[in-house]
């Protein structure tokens, strides 16, 4: 049986032809986001021979184990879960001409560990979670701002709801 994902949509102007017309695009609407300890519960719900505690505790200790072979410069793969790779963000160093008191310098020689400006982790999809868009269904629904703004009217006895300027009274429920 397939999943349902639910979607709004939005109208964008695509940057690199900003010439063109506007275009609909979709917008996935989570329903929640599953932290933790819900995961945890979830997963120990499956006829799980774990506890709830132990699931948190294995995946706690993943977490801080992945970090720790990441800053010791090792890619992890987890199966099907995926694989976590280190990269780093650098800035360019560019050479330089000679000056009277220093030589020509080449933008090799001129960069240094303090051009490295961020550490980051990429992810890629295991085999376990290679989503296809055949594995869902899709329901089409409005926008997070236009259910907040109909819920607001709703309650205060309107028969129509204006959604054009933001809401900053209440958030919209995930």
């Amino acid at each position: 049986m397939k999943n349902t994902l639910k979607y709004s949509l939005h109208m964008q102007k695509s940057l690199a032809h900003p010439d063109e017309a506007e275009k609909a695009f979709a917008t996935l609407q989570l329903n929640g986001v599953l932290d933790i300890n819900a995961m945890a519960t979830h997963m120990a719900d499956h006829n799980s021979i774990y506890t709830k505690g132990t699931i948190v505790g294995v995946i706690t200790d993943m977490c801080h184990c992945i970090k720790e072979a990441i800053t010791e410069g090792n890619a992890v793969e987890l199966g099907d879960l995926g694989r976590f790779t280190p990269s780093i963000s650098s800035e360019g160093a560019v050479a330089t001409e000679a000056t009277e008191t220093e030589p020509a310098r080449t933008a090799m020689q001129n960069f240094s560990a303090s051009n490295i400006k961020q550490v980051n982790v990429n992810y890629e999809l295991g085999a376990g979670l290679d989503f296809k868009r055949d594995d869902f269904n899709f329901e089409f629904t409005t926008t997070r701002k236009a259910q907040a703004a109909a819920k607001k009217a709703q309650k205060a006895g309107q028969e129509s709801a204006d959604w054009s300027e933001p809401d900053e009274e209440e958030d919209p429920e995930p």
